[in-house]
């Protein structure tokens, strides 16, 4: 029996020896012309879900394979040739592959086009093609490649967030605005070669640097030792943003004494781009330098500087987009023989980061990073206290408001008014400059002035960021961060337009700006309007276990903030003169984060993942304050802001077929919105008006939106050279409650300046913002002889406009005794308050290139082609508050013509992007 129960025991153990051990597979990568090792190399059992990226020193391990016989282990990085290992795996036995070389891609051209485009295509005046350009090179994955290179152009927002929903890293510094929480990718333009080395995690997913945002992080590497040796020359010719640009840079590779550095400068220009008189002037100018002290310490110095400025591009409304075209722009005229913008965003903003690299050990990294930002950021305007609303296309000038004309239709003075507006219809700055001389002469101030909205900002941010694995199943990152920024905002005077001196008060209402200085006189270069200062401090701090198994991973991450805000006024602001000097009350805010993932992998071919997330969040600080510009009143009842969040993805992946399906889930509550504007026809019993015109702050707070739907990308590697993708989003957005409502103004003659309208009607009306479908077709074309060619079809439906909130509020049927309007309907109601859906449309884009090898350098030429069929189509929108009740609503759709229908925006029609580069 002894023998027996011994055989059993015997025969047990070699069971479990033979099939109870795993296979394991590791090794390293290098750059085959620099020897250099290569950070975040993909590494592939081709035609599975196994992979894993090659770390800081370029070594990466593949654990707990249950393959056995021939296998095709793959290696990728963009810029560079994919290699295929043919590799054996026995039973019980690990590989070990040293030195594994890459060599440069030379039709990298193609990754440059997805950065670049990305850079062009944004829009300053809306958030859309920011939140998506991020993504720019940092995943592979199909959909959002599509979603940030194809359907850009339609301001697609993905999952229908802004783009303050995803971190950006540079170094593990965040550089999302603590303003307005977005990122600032406009404003980096011309350093796109400097800033390819990326990592990326999207949506829930988890990060090693820092908690994340519900549509996941971007980090950018600065780190001179990791770029490839080399440089880079480029021209670039388009018809979109900018018509030329030039750049160039290089990087040394680490060379004698343990030095590294990377250089780029760059220049884009233009006096039009698309849009008329939408002028560009920028220049880049970018240095990283690293200094390994000894074998486990470097320190790396990275600044840049892309100072730029480019004219606006304006909204239109139907009438006057039926009168001229999509490329019309209101804000500029004709001056000493050139076009000129009133409307200018001028920003020069130098970013610094000091960061300190120590492998304390072969499993523990600790990073620490100094930042410090400042500089400026400005938005010019035209302001016209003595003089009637210069802007070509106000109201008072089309011919719409003749025909609305309560006499009946003047078809005179609309006749009159049309040829005017089609064949003038620009601002006259010479009327302007007389009016101004003509008042200096007679000892009066100017009658219009050209100033600039101004927001001077220093920022200072301190991280330390530490990963250590325990062992080769568990990974430890946590972080610890501090911020500190003091925003200076005024309005200064960019050009007095012949004036002699501009009179500090508020020509709407009398108000004096600044009661400490009343009647004051400025000239150019003086502060008007406001001048107050924001004080802002962020303490923050990450946690996070990601465990990995043959079958099951999952993580867990905790994060916790505090967030301090404080406004200190330097006007006394006559309408609010015991609430605008000095400090305001300190807001304090704590927030925190939870989310966890799992994945479980079927096969090698199949894996699904689950990931979940509840953040409470500090509103950010234009969200806070209800009009800083005036007064030191924050929003009511302010608090943070509450999101639960799920996403669920499907992966397969065969030699032939790449895919994945996911379903997300984001419900966000107690958000505030404020916005500015002109409204007429205000109505509230015992309230009483200035006038039932004003100039208003809306603050619509306690805001809960309901984002779902699904995200689909495939692949199809039909043969070696050709391959087809598709991706499609298809989601529904929308308010999921009633919001409150309250508008502030100097016009009101109340306490605090303020009128509450109560709860805004706006559950189940979607949230504006791109279309909320949208589905992509196309193929590409490699040839060995390095050329390719590609195209897609992309189709965008569920466009909507951004309705009014206080047009559904009771202001809108109540009329100043506190009843409904005695020829109230509700079917008419109805349908003035109906949200209009915009057109659904087809957008067409080509693209191609071919790349030559000249002796020891690479010569590249990309070409590419957007909306080939030059379709008109609206992109977004927003209704006008000016309407504010039913009479006056219904009275406007009555017209022939809309006085105040919504203004939109237009996709450009067709466009093309040129570019050619020389790589040595």
């Amino acid at each position: 029996m002894k023998r027996y129960i011994l055989a059993i025991l015997c025969f047990l153990w070699f069971f479990q020896c033979v099939f109870s051990q795993k296979q394991h597979i590791s090794g390293s990568v290098k750059d085959a012309m620099s020897l250099q090792p290569l950070h975040h190399v993909s590494i592939s059992i081709e035609g599975t879900n196994l992979a894993a990226e090659t770390d800081s020193l370029g070594l990466f391990k593949l654990i707990d394979i249950d393959l056995l016989g021939d296998q095709i282990l793959k290696i990728s990085k963009p810029g560079y040739l994919d290699k295929r290992y043919p590799i054996i795996i026995n039973t019980g036995e690990s590989l070990h592959i040293d030195d594994m070389f890459l060599r440069v891609d030379k039709t990298a051209n193609k990754d440059l086009y997805t950065i670049v485009l990305s850079d062009d295509e944004l829009n300053d005046d809306t958030s859309a093609a920011d939140n998506i350009s991020g993504l720019l090179q940092a995943t592979k994955d199909v959909f959002q490649r599509t979603a940030a290179f194809e359907f850009s152009s339609s301001f697609f927002k993905i999952r229908g967030l802004d783009s303050s929903e995803g971190k950006l890293l540079i170094n593990g510094i965040e550089m999302n605005t603590l303003f307005n929480g977005r990122m600032q990718w406009s404003n980096w333009g011309g350093i796109n070669d400097v800033l390819r080395n990326q990592e990326f995690s999207y949506g829930l997913a988890a990060s090693t640097l820092n908690f994340g945002g519900v549509l996941g992080t971007t980090n950018i590497s600065t780190r001179a030792s990791k770029y490839r040796t080399g440089g880079r020359l480029t021209y670039t010719s388009s018809n979109r943003s900018y018509a030329n640009r030039l750049m160039a840079s290089y990087a040394s590779g680490l060379i004698k004494n343990g030095w590294a550095y990377a250089l780029s400068i760059g220049r884009r220009w233009g006096n039009e781009g698309y849009q008329d008189a939408t002028f560009y002037d920028a220049n880049s100018f970018f240095v990283t330098v690293e200094k390994q002290l000894n074998a486990t310490q470097s320190l790396n110095f990275t600044g840049f500087y892309t100072p730029n400025r480019r004219g606006k591009s304006s909204p239109n409304t139907q009438e006057v987009f039926d009168l001229r075209d999509i490329k019309y722009n209101e804000y500029w005229g004709n001056h000493n023989g050139e076009k000129r913008n009133s409307r200018i965003k001028d920003v020069a903003q130098p970013i610094f980061i000091l960061s300190h690299f120590w492998n304390i050990n072969s499993d523990t990294e600790l990073q620490t990073n100094l930042s410090y930002t400042f500089g400026k950021q400005g938005h010019s305007r035209l302001d016209y206290p003595g003089g009637g609303n210069p802007s070509p296309a106000y109201y008072q000038k089309l011919p719409s408001y003749y025909l609305a004309d309560t006499s009946g239709p003047d078809y005179g003075n609309a006749y009159l008014a049309e040829q005017e507006f089609k064949h003038n219809g620009q601002m006259d700055w010479n009327r302007m400059y007389d009016a101004n001389i003509t008042n200096a002469n007679q000892g009066l101030e100017a009658a219009y002035v050209h100033y600039e909205d101004r927001t001077d900002d220093n920022q200072i941010t301190l991280n330390s960021i530490l990963n250590t694995t325990f062992n080769e199943h568990v990974l430890f990152s946590g972080s610890l961060n501090y911020s500190s920024l003091v925003s200076d905002n005024f309005a200064e005077i960019q050009d007095l337009l012949g004036a002699s001196s501009y009179l500090n008060v508020d020509a709407f209402d009398g108000w004096q700006y600044d009661l400490q200085h009343p009647n004051r006189l400025v000239g150019k270069g003086g502060k008007i309007k406001y001048n107050y200062t924001m004080y802002a401090k962020v303490m923050s701090g990450f946690a996070q276990i990601q465990i990995k198994h043959k079958i099951m991973d999952y993580f867990v991450a905790l994060h916790v903030n505090h967030t301090n805000y404080q406004r200190d006024g330097l006007f006394q602001n006559e309408a609010f003169k015991d609430n605008s000097l000095g400090e305001s009350e300190a807001l304090n805010f704590f927030g925190y984060g939870l989310k966890g993932g799992v994945t479980y992998k079927f096969s090698a071919k199949h894996v699904v993942n689950f990931h979940t997330a509840y953040l409470s969040r500090a509103p950010n600080i234009k969200n806070s304050f209800s009009n800083p510009r005036e007064n030191n009143n924050t929003v009511k009842d302010i608090s943070e802001e509450h999101i639960l969040a799920l996403d669920a993805s499907y992966i397969y992946r065969s030699r032939i077929i790449t895919s994945k399906l996911t379903g997300f889930y984001i419900d966000k509550r107690g958000s505030n919105e404020i916005g500015f504007y002109y409204a007429d026809g205000l109505t509230s019993a015992g309230i009483e008006f200035n006038e039932t015109s004003a100039f208003v702050q809306e603050v619509l707070h306690n805001v809960n939106t309901l984002h779902f739907g699904l995200e689909l990308g495939v692949e199809a590697k039909i043969t070696s050279s050709f391959k087809l993708k598709s991706a499609a989003s298809f989601g529904q957005y929308t308010y999921n409650n009633n919001p409150n409502l309250y508008l502030t103004s100097s016009s009101f003659v109340t306490q605090d300046g303020s009128i509450d309208f109560g709860k805004a009607q706006l559950q189940n009306y979607k949230v504006a913002g791109g279309p909320q479908a949208a589905f992509s077709f196309g193929f590409e074309y490699s040839d060995p002889e390095y050329w390719w060619f590609g195209a897609t079809v992309n189709y965008m439906t569920n466009t909507y406009v951004d309705v009014s909130p206080l047009t559904r509020t009771s202001n809108f049927y109540l009329d100043d005794d506190g009843l409904p309007f005695n020829d109230y309907d509700e079917v008419v109601a109805k349908q003035l308050l109906k949200q209009e859906r915009f057109d659904d449309y087809v957008v067409v884009n080509l693209i191609g290139g071919k790349s030559w090898k000249l002796d020891k350098y690479y010569l590249g030429l990309f070409v590419s082609i957007n909306n080939v069929l030059d379709n008109i189509y609206k992109t977004g929108g927003f209704e006008q508050g000016r309407n504010a009740n039913y009479r006056e609503l219904k009275a406007d759709n009555e017209n022939p013509i809309r006085v105040f229908g919504p203004k939109y925006w237009y996709g450009r029609g067709a466009t093309y992007f040129a570019n050619v580069n020389i790589r040595f």
